[in-house]
């Protein structure tokens, strides 16, 4: 087995390990990174020190571990600069250019603010906010902080950062309290780091359009009509789609996001400009993942200047807009994939299995919006996503990051395109 490659060799990993008791779990991570070929290059918080000694992290690391801002050099393990250069001596405060990849596990409420507010008062705060790589953080903590607004907000900016957060498990916390704010297992948090360090390349040479956000149908120069959509699970779409190969475009409706970096940016404002970006990309792509959320009508007149409140009762008539997957449905080629998603609030999957058949989808994904953890405005998403092929899936909560690949696969399953190289 020796002669087999590992797939992380030659990969640097930042572990930061902060103050929580399940700091006990982490030496396991970096035993699993190392088993895979890492380098590890563990950084502790003062407090973390409290709960798992340095010599523990630098006995599996192999490895000089950093506490605070000026370490003393150790004696039996490799230093900072050898960890990082091998033969060239960096210095540490290199260290941010050096690594590929960042973890902190176990996350605690303080490292999350600090993270989200830009503080930097200490060796691993002060790495985090000079860190250009991939960032994954594990939160840990009590149940009754997880759910605290600062908290909350604080992981949402992260989330829209571009961070990874690896959720905390429900069940028996250190207190004795049951929820949520266990630390994610070991193999899962290694899981991800891996899957962002080598992710999967299954979409290579595909092309994928992708479809984001609300549309907005005007009623006069200074009004419309739209919904709540962030574009924030299309735009997760194409990120992960990119990232496992695929040229892709994105056609988004107007939002706040700033599209992914590599991908070709189509901004649309009405369906009816979305139904034509979307036909004039159908002849050239492989896979179409209707993520948007169109308006279903649009008012049947537009009024050529601003409608002044004179009247106690404004009445507006409406009209269809056009069907977009129906469309799609009746021009597509039979090797062109398309994924739909379906809002319901009764009979989902009843009604998801209809519009399946009806549309020609080979995937639709679908969720209730009334569900915790679910929604336009949320980070996370709680999807049923079915197939073509009969099959069903219920992933629970996830990112809509996370979300994404798990319907990139479903789509790359349903298709055949798996089998390609047999």
């Amino acid at each position: 087995m020796s002669g087999v490659p590992k797939p992380l060799t030659s990969k640097m990993i930042v572990l930061g390990v902060t103050g929580s008791i399940a700091a006990f779990k982490a030496p396991h991570i970096v035993t699993s990174l190392r088993s895979l070929g890492a380098k590890v290059l563990v950084v502790m918080t003062e407090n973390a020190t409290r709960f798992v000694t340095p010599l523990t992290f630098e006995t599996l690391s192999g490895s000089e571990v950093i506490v605070t801002m000026w370490p003393e050099k150790k004696t039996g393990v490799a230093s900072v600069e050898d960890a990082l250069a091998g033969d060239d001596h960096l210095e540490h405060v290199h260290l941010a250019e050096a690594a590929d990849l960042v973890i902190v596990a176990p996350a605690t409420a303080n490292i999350i603010g600090k993270m989200a507010n830009g503080l930097a008062d200490d060796f691993l705060s002060t790495e985090l906010l000079a860190m250009t790589c991939p960032v994954v953080i594990a939160p840990a903590m009590n149940v009754r902080m997880m759910g605290s607004d600062p908290v909350v907000r604080n992981l949402e900016s992260l989330r829209r950062r571009g961070v990874t957060v690896v959720e905390s498990e429900t069940g028996r916390l250190a207190s004795g309290a049951v929820g949520k704010g266990r630390l994610a297992d070991a193999d899962r948090i290694v899981e991800v780091a891996v899957g962002l360090l080598l992710p999967e390349q299954d979409l290579a040479g595909r092309r994928v359009v992708v479809t984001a956000g609300p549309t907005e149908e005007p009623i006069d120069p200074v009004r419309h009509i739209g919904n709540p959509s962030t574009g924030r699970m299309g735009f997760a779409v194409a990120e992960r789609a990119l990232r496992r190969g695929a040229d892709v475009v994105l056609v988004s409706g107007p939002t706040a996001l700033a599209p992914p970096e590599g991908v070709r940016f189509v901004p649309v404002r009405t369906t009816q400009e979305m139904r034509d970006a979307v036909m004039n990309e159908l002849p050239d792509l492989d896979l179409l993942v209707m993520a948007a959320a169109p308006s279903d009508y649009r008012p049947a007149e537009v009024a050529r200047h601003k409608i002044k409140k004179d009247l106690e009762r404004l009445v507006l008539g409406f009209v269809r807009t056009p069907d977009i997957l129906s469309d799609v449905a009746a021009a597509k080629r039979d090797e062109q994939g398309v994924v739909g998603f379906a809002l319901e609030t009764e009979n989902e999957i009843k009604n998801a299995r209809k519009k399946l058949e009806e549309k020609a989808l080979d995937v639709i994904v679908v969720n209730n919006p009334n569900t915790d953890g679910a929604g336009f405005a949320a980070d996370t998403n709680v999807a049923i996503i079915l197939g073509r092929s009969g099959s069903e899936e219920s992933p629970g909560m996830l990112s809509k990051a996370d979300l994404a690949d798990v319907l990139l696969s479903r789509a790359v399953e349903e298709l055949g395109w798996g089998n390609d190289a047999e």
